[in-house]
């Protein structure tokens, strides 16, 4: 199923919301843990929010605490990121990809080949 397929992205002002959606092309998507994570332009990708869609189990990173909620149980195919309260530091290129999400917190490595095309955003006025 990897690599996933995300969508949503755009140009929004500052203070402005979007809503990110990851998908399994052609299929059902069958991971438990789904994360987020986000590469701005010279900077290493970070991981934003993962969630465990079995036990409900969310992260979130510091500086989206509050203002991103991640949301997907099993009985809906998409994983989304509702962004709310955007700043400019969240431009980015966001990605989606199966990564273990429990009380430990969110699996960083990932095997090239589960990156997608990733869907941009861009925060500015």
């Amino acid at each position: 199923q990897v690599p996933l397929v995300e969508s949503g992205g755009g140009l929004v002002q500052p203070g402005g919301s979007l809503r990110l959606s990851c998908a399994a092309s052609g299929s059902s998507l069958n991971y438990y843990g789904i994360g987020w994570f986000r590469q701005a332009p010279g900077k290493e990708r970070e991981g934003v929010s993962c969630i465990n869609r079995a036990s409900k189990h969310t992260y979130y990173v510091d500086s989206v605490k509050g203002r991103f909620t991640i949301s997907g149980d099993n009985g809906k195919n998409t994983v989304d990121l509702e962004m709310n309260g955007l700043v400019p530091e969240d431009t980015a290129v966001y990605y989606c990809v199966p990564v273990p999400c429990d009380v430990q917190g969110m699996g960083l490595r990932v095997p090239e080949n589960y990156w997608g095309q990733g869907t941009q955003v861009t925060v500015s006025s």
